[in-house]
């Protein structure tokens, strides 16, 4: 068995981190194993955009305290871009969501790329997958999927590449899967692709995969990657984006008057960028013993050192992974109390076949005698939040079918569980086949 990472002591402050841990909003008490579908919400980044937002001064204007929100602003601008995408390089492109990001990526690399067909996979989540058929059949592209891996749980790095020839326009493809938790091998699938054709545009949704491990754009090779800071410990209403510098002059909706790779439009919310510094602070804090690293944290001092805040968040977001690694373990193995999901009968773990190194805190799940959508109300039933992927929405069809599958419950935990919540919900698990 993993080492747990996180001590007691360890694991104590970072739950008493976050909101609603182990109760609701009424004091019930309660698993929550749904991050997937949006995480549970850092404190420190709740108090930080409410307190910033409560204050009306713009910080495009120069009074004082329009200029300290600069500051704000400013800084999490920096962490966004140097410590979460990691690269001083290209422009971050912020929006309300993740989904409109990817459609409007979609759509811009469309109209500015040259070739002859795409390349997606069929995990991909469906504003990927549609905005690239969607602009596909808009140019008269082929638009080529590569299929699952039913075994592992993804799409193997040489089913994306089969599909790549000289004449491939765009490859849009997922960082991880947001049903299975696979985690694609996406610095082979991008450093070759572009071997293959040196001009095609990459475009990776992060989302699933940024709250389990840091993420590179620059250093793969893409041209375009997208995150949601509310699956990241933070806030609702803003979606993250990075453009290559080699994409970042393509034509796109901007003020005439601006510089020609100039992303952004409107006045911008400080409060959101308070919030992003927040979780990076958080992360930074799980680094080690030396986690303030001689940070400076005062934006504006010239002896600010960005570079080891992103090494210091990098040994973080390791530690998360490494304690994820531990529970998905024990998700799967079981303890000495209990067996885990691989050994209780009446339960199928789908999509079980790629190592635990290769997968985030998520897994799919069939319980005998029981569709997903009942599975999921017996689980809240009983103090567990999970959630189905049914073959019924249209956010899940297309992969679970692709997995031979009606529908399956999607656990979704995250390091601030603790090994005794994976107990209770195996066992819980265990009594819900026993008595379909």
């Amino acid at each position: 068995m993993r080492k747990p990472e996180f001590t007691e002591a360890e694991m104590q402050k970072i739950r008493s981190s976050f909101y609603y841990v182990d109760r609701d909003m009424t004091g019930a008490k309660r698993i929550f194993m749904d991050n997937a579908g949006g995480s549970l919400r850092l404190r420190a980044a709740e108090e930080a955009f409410r307190k910033t937002d409560s204050i009306p001064d713009c910080s495009e204007h120069a009074n004082r305290t329009a200029l300290l929100l600069l500051d704000i602003e400013t800084r999490g601008r920096r962490d966004l871009q140097e410590v979460i995408f990691g690269t001083e390089s290209g422009v971050v492109f912020p929006g309300g969501t993740a989904s409109s990001l990817m459609m409007e990526i979609c759509r811009i690399f469309a109209e500015n790329a040259a070739g002859t067909n795409v390349v997606t996979t069929m995990l991909e989540h469906p504003s990927a997958y549609d905005g690239m058929k969607m602009y596909a059949e808009k140019y008269g592209r082929e638009f080529r999927v590569a299929p699952v891996n039913a075994e592992s749980g993804g799409v193997d790095a040489d089913a994306v590449l089969s599909l790549i020839d000289k004449n491939t326009a765009i490859l849009c493809c997922m960082a991880a899967s947001n049903i299975s938790g696979y985690v694609y091998e996406l610095e082979k699938i991008c450093r070759t692709a572009r071997k293959i054709n040196p001009e095609i545009l990459i475009i990776c949704d992060a989302v699933q995969h940024a709250p389990h491990a840091w993420i590179d754009p620059e250093g793969i090779g893409a041209d375009a990657m997208t995150f949601a800071p509310y699956k990241f410990f933070g806030i609702r209403g803003l979606g993250a984006g990075w453009i290559s510098g080699r994409a970042a002059s393509f034509a796109h909706h901007r003020l005439l008057g601006k510089s020609a790779d100039e992303w952004e439009l409107g006045s911008p919310a400080p409060a959101h960028y308070a919030a992003i510094s927040a979780v990076v602070d958080y992360v930074v804090s799980l680094a080690g013993k030396d986690a303030d690293g001689g940070i400076k944290q005062e934006i504006g001092d010239p002896q600010a050192d960005m570079k080891r805040r992103r090494e210091l968040f990098r040994a973080g977001m390791d530690r998360i992974a490494a304690r994820e690694r531990y529970l998905l373990e024990v998700m799967l193995e079981g303890t000495e109390k209990v067996p885990g999901l691989r050994h209780i009968p009446g339960v199928t773990v789908r999509m079980d076949g790629a190592p635990i190194e290769q997968r985030d805190l998520i897994t799919g799940i069939e319980l005998s005698g029981l569709s997903c959508v009942e599975a999921r109300k017996a689980y809240d039933e009983r103090g567990i939040v999970v959630f189905e992927r049914s073959a019924e929405s249209i956010y899940s069809k297309r992969m679970v079918e692709a997995f031979g599958s009606e529908g399956m419950v999607r656990i979704s935990p995250l390091h601030v569980n603790t090994k005794e919540e994976m107990e209770e919900f195996l066992a819980v698990t265990r009594d819900l086949v026993r008595h379909s």
